[in-house]
């Protein structure tokens, strides 16, 4: 099968590749559609931490947004899941450990990433071999590209419900990117006020499309009591930003990953007793994430601005915009094009 392959910083092409087989606990999933994150472009260049602690090695076969249809089965797997459609988990612990089994399988120690990590083969690919306790099914209502958003939208719903509002409250999300843009919609689902802070008018331009009215720049951002700040950003200066824009006794939900260390003076959290909580992966939130989009109370297509095939995958890491692409943040491969 043809699978996009990454085999140094910057260097990545689709190669025919053995297809996977259904080990015992797995099924073979025929991937329809599948997300390129900012995880990916950074194993793509070389910057990803992982690359640099052992964690992730080369080759890597990324690709850990995505969904498709069961086409094969391991033994021990129940026989109602053969033809159903899918997306599923990126974090796969070990299942025994005491993290593992209180429920918080994500920060296990043995943790392996599918795409990303310990050399579980991503879904850049035609098929794609995952555990059947990671699954998740898909009702009719998902579409592919509200199915490969499920990831994502996993962990932009983590970070809002992080926020602990009620509704009617006023929340800051800082970032307009896959994930800042996508916690807005889960949070304006909820009932929350919802405003962001982008970088320039012209970053801003889809939240206002998208109906969001308070989306400001540093400048022009007004001086609102802030009940709860999301950072979705990747800049190292926002984190101190959320403690300082946050109401006294407010909370701070960090998802966002700068490149560089961020400094953040923990006497600004103490006296303002401020509850900052740190976002690890969609786990959690898949399920929500699922019904929000089954239900139509988030429509989150609008945030991808292209769908291409496997063979301009590595274009794509590597920065190439699509032609005739849209003005949202994702784009989409169809590994079957």
């Amino acid at each position: 099968m043809r699978a996009l392959v990454l085999t140094g910083p910057g260097k990545a092409g689709v190669q025919e590749v053995e297809p996977p087989v259904a080990a015992p606990g797995q099924v073979v999933v025929e991937v329809e559609r599948a997300g390129v994150c900012g995880t990916d472009v950074e194993l793509f260049t070389g910057e990803m931490s992982y690359l640099h602690t052992g964690r992730s090695w080369y080759p890597l076969r990324p690709g850990h947004e995505w969904c498709g249809a069961v086409t094969e089965l391991g033994a021990g797997v129940d026989p109602s899941w053969l033809g159903r459609r899918v997306t599923g988990d990126t974090m796969l612990g070990c299942g025994h450990c005491d993290r593992c089994r209180a429920g918080r399988h994500h920060v296990c120690g043995e943790l392996a990433e599918i795409g990303i990590s310990r050399g579980f083969a991503g879904a850049l690919a035609e098929r794609l071999a995952v555990p059947v306790t990671a699954l998740h099914a898909l009702p009719d209502t998902v579409d592919p590209a509200l199915g490969a958003l499920v990831e994502p939208g996993g962990n932009a719903l983590r970070a809002v419900r992080a926020a602990a509002l009620r509704p009617g409250e006023r929340l800051l999300i800082l970032g307009t990117g896959t994930i800042g843009l996508l916690a807005a919609l889960f949070a304006r689902a909820e009932g929350f006020e919802v405003h962001l802070l982008g970088r320039d008018h012209d970053g801003l331009r889809l939240a206002r499309t998208l109906g969001f009215a308070g989306a400001w720049t540093r400048p022009d951002l007004p001086a609102l009591p802030w009940s709860a700040v999301i950072d979705a950003s990747n800049a190292p200066e926002l984190p101190a930003l959320a403690v300082d824009l946050v109401e006294p006794a407010g909370r701070v939900a960090y998802i966002g990953v700068a490149v560089s260390p961020s400094i953040l003076d923990t006497r600004d959290m103490l006296l303002k007793d401020v509850t900052a909580v740190g976002i690890l992966g969609g786990s959690a939130g898949l399920a929500g994430a699922i019904a929000a989009y089954a239900g139509a109370s988030v429509d989150a297509r609008p945030l991808v601005a292209a769908t291409v095939g496997l063979a301009e995958s590595a274009g794509v890491l590597a920065g190439h915009r699509p032609s005739g692409a849209g003005p949202g943040p994702k784009i989409h491969i169809d590994p079957r094009r």
